[in-house]
């Protein structure tokens, strides 16, 4: 097997998830290792990973892994796959680059506009063009490469409902794809390995639409979730909550059209199908309550910024990252 040695750095509620589900489908075949901290690390060490899933006839699983704080305690990876958010990464920048060696590629699972965004982008007129936002030191770019990465697009509710025990929503989906565009045999081989993990793997040659199309939903859902502490079904249920969230979403697409993106749903058709969520908490609205920093940054954040550099106006966006944006200073006050 060509990536033996696999690292889930950032191993969350989703991360956690594809540690559990590689490590109990794979077993010897592979060497699965976690970084994470704090009690949910302390729980792994002690009793491994548990997934549940809401859907009743989704198998539990249960994994043991090699679980640490430290990435220097840990071997040189072959693959290496990220669970960390958009704002979170630029802190493990050295300690991802630690597990790198000649060959080694970095699945990148994220929510909004990546660091690597523009590299080798053939559509929107900017390739390697680097985003200071998020990547404010150069550091991803610099000690981990965009060469390495995968482009990893997710749909997979999660939650981490007691340390080193996580649950699922769903079977879930994820879009995998080189910057490139390229389909390789990195790409074949990996997605390869993930699908025999159980998960549902759907290689594609533009990642970045992938990226729109997700962050177009992300952008409102998980914004106006925190602001109002409701979830899905509440905000759908709310005439004045949905026309915000497509105002948002018609900022979002204009954005992304601009810059090279194609969407085959229409906002009206993706707002209608976001209606038939449930009474799902957001991540958002999960790192609100547990007093986490919020992904405001890489969602509307993101949106804003390309926004002015394609020239396209984001009045509503930039309301919502503002709103957002004070509420996570104040949820952080001591």
């Amino acid at each position: 097997m060509a990536f033996r040695n696999i690292c889930v750095y950032g191993a969350g509620a989703l991360g956690g998830s594809f540690a559990a589900k590689i490590a109990s489908s794979l077993g010897s075949d592979v060497n699965v290792s976690v970084v994470a901290r704090g009690a949910h690390l302390q729980a792994v060490r002690d009793n491994g990973l548990t997934v549940t899933h809401v859907d009743p006839s989704l198998a539990d699983i249960k994994a043991k892994v090699t679980a640490t704080s430290d990435p220097s305690e840990l071997p040189k990876q072959d693959l290496i796959i990220t669970g960390l958010k958009g704002h979170q990464l630029s802190a493990a920048a050295e300690g991802i680059a630690s597990l790198l060696k000649d060959g080694t590629r970095v699945v990148m699972i994220l929510n909004g506009i990546p660091w690597w965004y523009f590299h080798a982008d053939k559509d929107s007129g900017h390739a390697e063009r680097q985003l200071a936002e998020v990547d404010p030191d150069g550091k991803l770019w610099s000690l981990i490469g965009p060469d390495r990465v995968l482009g990893c697009v997710a749909y997979q509710g999660a939650e981490i409902v007691e340390p080193g025990k996580i649950s699922l929503s769903g079977s879930g989906r994820y879009f995998l794809g080189e910057p490139s565009g390229a389909m390789s045999a990195d790409l074949d081989a990996i997605a390869d390995l993930l699908t025999r993990s159980g998960l549902t793997i759907l290689p594609t040659p533009r990642i970045r639409d992938e990226i729109w199309t997700k962050l177009r939903g992300n952008a409102s859902h998980n914004p106006i979730s925190a602001l109002t502490r409701a979830t899905m079904d509440r905000i759908f249920a709310s005439e004045d909550l949905r026309a915000t969230a497509l105002a948002v979403m018609l900022e979002v697409e204009a954005v992304g059209t601009a810059l090279g993106c194609r969407f085959t749903l229409s906002a009206e058709e993706h707002l209608a199908n976001s209606g038939k969520a449930g009474p799902i908490r957001t991540s958002m609205l999960q790192d609100l309550t547990n007093r986490k920093p919020l992904e405001i940054l890489p969602l509307n954040g993101m949106v804003v910024s390309l926004g002015k550099l394609a020239g396209v106006p984001t009045p509503i966006c930039s309301t919502v990252f503002a709103l957002a944006t004070q509420l996570d200073v104040e949820n952080l006050r001591d």
